[in-house]
Parts: C-alpha cells; sequence; structure tokens
C-alpha cells in the first residue's frame, strides 16, 4: 500500500512539472521535484541495512546529482605504532562536523557535469568535503589523517567512494536506490538533489530523512542515556552476576 501511495504521489508530481512547463516564463529557474519511499529508517536488534528509493522529475535537459549526508559528528583518526611488539596509539587528528554518512549519484561523472570550484561550493563529492581539523592541529599532518578518515569511512560502506549512476526514464523521470549499511549512525539526514546546466546547479530540491531506533533496543538506549547512573550500576550488577554465574558452573565441571 505504501509504494502504491508513494507512486501515486510520483504521478502528481509528474503532472504538476509538466503544467508548470507550459505556464511558467522562460527565465524562471526550471522545475525539480523530488521525493523518497520513506521518509524513516527503523534501527531495530535485527537490522542488517535497507535500501530507499529516491525519486523525482525535471522541467527541461540536464544532469541530476544526488547527495545524502548524514549527521555530522566529531570524528578523531589515530595513528597506530608498534613499539615492542605491542600496538600502541601515537599521534592523533580531530576533525569537526564530519557527516556520519555520504551517499552520491549522479547522471553522468562529476567531472563531466560541473568544474571543481562549482562542485566545491555544493559539496559535492567526498573529496571536496570541508572536513576541517581543530585549530593547532599541524598543516603537515592534516592531508594524511583526511585521506585516512574518508578510507575508514569507504571501508565501513558509510562513503560512496563514486557517484552510483541515476536512472533517466523518458528524459524527465529520475531514480536512484539509495543504500544504508547495517552501522549506519541515527540522526536526520539531508538529501538533496541538483539539475545541473551548463556546468551551473539551476535548480534545488531537498528532503528530510530520520534514522532512528526502534523497538527494545530503543528502549534501552534512552533509558542509558536519561538514567545512566542507574544504567551503570544495573550494567556492572550483571556482569557480576555472569561472572559469579560462570565459576559456579565451571567449579561444578
Amino acid at each position: 500500500m505504501r509504494i502504491t501511495l508513494k507512486f501515486a504521489l510520483f504521478v502528481f508530481l509528474i503532472a504538476l512539472v509538466l503544467a508548470r512547463t507550459n505556464s511558467t516564463p522562460a527565465m524562471a529557474a526550471p522545475a525539480l521535484i523530488a521525493d523518497l519511499s520513506r521518509d524513516h529508517i527503523e534501527i531495530t536488534t535485527s537490522f542488517s541495512g535497507t535500501r530507499l528509493l529516491l525519486f523525482g522529475a525535471t522541467e527541461g535537459v540536464g544532469d541530476v546529482v544526488v547527495v545524502v549526508r548524514g549527521p555530522n559528528r566529531r570524528e578523531v583518526i589515530r595513528k597506530k605504532q608498534r613499539i615492542m611488539g605491542i600496538w600502541v596509539n601515537r599521534e592523533s587528528v580531530t576533525f569537526e562536523d564530519v557527516p556520519g554518512y555520504y551517499f552520491q549519484a549522479s547522471t553522468r561523472p562529476l567531472s563531466e557535469i560541473a568544474d571543481k570550484k562549482v562542485l566545491a561550493e555544493h559539496r559535492i563529492g567526498t573529496t571536496r568535503l570541508p572536513l576541517k581539523p581543530l585549530d593547532g592541529t599541524p598543516s603537515a599532518l592534516v592531508e594524511g589523517y583526511r585521506s585516512a578518515l574518508l578510507r575508514l569511512k569507504q571501508a565501513h560502506s558509510l562513503y560512496s567512494p563514486e557517484s552510483t549512476p541515476i536512472e533517466i526514464i523518458g528524459g524527465r523521470l529520475f531514480r536512484v536506490e539509495l543504500v544504508f549499511p547495517s552501522n549506519v549512525p541515527t540522526g536526520l539526514y539531508a538529501a538533496e538533489v541538483y539539475l545541473f546546466q551548463k556546468g551551473r546547479a539551476v535548480s534545488i530540491a531537498r528532503k528530510t530523512l530520520a534514522v532512528r531506533k526502534a523497538g527494545v533496543e530503543a528502549t534501552i538506549f534512552e533509558f542509558a542515556h536519561q538514567h545512566s547512573a542507574i544504567y551503570g550500576i544495573f550494567a556492572i550488577a550483571v556482569a557480576l552476576f555472569a561472572g559469579w554465574l560462570a565459576g559456579v558452573i565451571f567449579r561444578k565441571v
């Protein structure tokens, strides 16, 4: 039923685009309409990742670029070094406002759609994210740790290394599947859809997606944050009981 309603809404949006095509003055910005098959993702104990559909329609020709960013957070990248056979943390760099998730898709390679300056202005592409370290970080360390941060995000399937192809239907309709791994962070996500013509973004559509915990996991998560002291005491008690029980069992064996 949900997919049927979304499809009906999609058809309605297409009708609006076609109506605007016949009534909007030539100097107005081309219409761009987009939507998501769902506006939220619920993470339960059995969550193993999910996929959503982003679809829409454009007025006129051009290239479509989709960017989905996760909640910003602080990330610490540490360099490990082996000393006397033991791996220990050495230097570290802390980056502020790092998207926890980044997905990109486009109708063509980004280099063929716009130049680097335009893409950097809209923060399109992981290499163009303004990942800034804390003040006082030596400039000689920044680039190497920045590259390491991007590699780690890609290794955990949280950043897409390159743009996913966008499917174009009939010259105006488009769709792309968004992939969210099992370790996707909770929070609010921003989905941005750009229509590029002659190397510049002429229209932008934005949607919001919420990723939240649900079920028993959500109850435990909320309790741990709202009553951290009680949760800590309970966790210690459970650990002590588990240790005592294991000792009793092995003593009998």
